[in-house]
């Protein structure tokens, strides 16, 4: 596969047009360039995020226009690869920031010594429950979990509206699942089933067992992104259910894409930034983390990315008009996080044992 690399110097895989993703070419190539200084005497901060190209390239020439002793570089994985990754390297740890996920994710790393206490000063704009009691990281967007579908295919009217929607027999065959062993978006949605059945009936098991409905109406569970919305797009699948900005892209490239937000609920994710333990570039990790909550760093990324501000303090009328939609339409469901946080890697296990390709 094509290996491309960035003006930072450092090498990403791009989220589309690459079937598959090499893991040991990458830990190599992360490693021989972060172990060599910048060549122009500029000071590197190393991002780990889940947040794709249109992002993390946004920010870096952003923040590097204002800052030109700064080289941001960066390395897009999914959000579970993130936090093995910062895990095995904890004893020589190559990244400075984590720069992306769900805190239900990035929580475990917390716990287990993985980020650095630092508070940057937009946190108290934040609502509580976006900041950790330990100043170990923070909200920075809501990640938005939505019905996808090819709009080319299915009219709007005919589209799930709903998490139960998707178990009509209609959709068997139809709907394509990204991994959620790989994903936080999808930990995430199935974690919403399962804490909803042990808040209703005291187990997950009727949440598994309508995860295995799901199961049966699947036709894959894709490794990343890019595979995700090849499937769809090329109707080899017709439904799945993804992140709000990722729809919101591909809509605004000509993509044929629909998507509803879930009419009983959708988690709305914390997706946080933390320093990491032990960071090369501690100092000017930390101006950069102060730079990208700020008022204009996030309109930023919601005018050019699609990122919705985990900030509550903005006017309304500085967000674009799909923010403020948004915000208008989204049914926040309401989930169990602790619960979510402690459970989630078991659940998850005990859905690839029990119900994987088996419903």
């Amino acid at each position: 596969m094509a290996v491309e690399p960035l003006e930072s110097g450092l090498m990403s895989f791009p989220r589309a047009g690459s079937l598959f993703r090499c893991e040991a070419v990458r830990a190599l190539v992360l490693v021989a360039i972060l172990s060599i200084s910048c060549s122009d005497g500029r000071t590197p901060v190393v991002l780990y995020s889940p947040h794709g190209r249109d992002l993390l390239e946004l920010v870096e020439h952003a923040y590097e226009a204002i800052n030109p002793e700064i080289d941001i570089r960066w390395l897009d994985m999914g959000s579970q690869e993130i936090y093995d990754r910062v895990r095995s390297e904890r004893a020589n740890p190559q990244a400075d920031i984590w720069f992306g996920g769900p805190d239900t994710i990035v929580s475990r790393g917390a716990a287990e010594g993985l980020l650095a206490a630092y508070r940057p000063a937009w946190a108290d704009h934040l609502p509580a429950e976006s900041r950790h009691a330990g100043d170990l990281y923070f909200g920075l967007y809501r990640a938005v979990p939505v019905l996808l579908y090819n709009s080319a295919a299915i009219s709007e009217d005919d589209a799930p509206r709903d998490w139960q929607d998707l178990l009509d027999p209609r959709w068997t065959g139809k709907v394509v699942i990204r991994d959620p062993l790989a994903s936080g978006t999808m930990r995430t949605a199935f974690g919403l089933i399962l804490a909803r059945s042990v808040a209703e009936t005291g187990s997950e098991d009727a949440g598994l067992d309508w995860l295995r409905r799901l199961d049966a109406q699947t036709s894959d569970y894709v490794q990343n992104p890019a595979l995700l919305f090849e499937k769809i797009i090329r109707q080899e699948g017709l439904v799945t259910i993804w992140e709000l900005t990722d729809a919101l892209l591909l809509e605004q490239r000509g993509t044929p894409i629909g998507y509803n937000f879930p009419t009983s609920g959708t988690p709305v994710i914390d997706d946080v930034i933390g320093l990491v333990a032990g960071a090369p570039h501690a100092e000017a990790a930390r101006g950069f983390i102060e730079w990208i909550g700020d008022e204009e760093a996030l309109i930023l990324a919601a005018r050019e990315a699609f990122r919705l501000p985990a900030r509550n303090d903005l006017p309304a009328g500085s967000l674009p008009e799909w923010a403020q939609r948004a915000l208008a339409e989204i049914r926040p469901a309401e989930l169990d996080w602790k619960l979510l946080g402690e459970k989630g890697q078991e659940w998850m296990r005990r859905w690839d044992r029990e119900v994987r390709s088996k419903g």
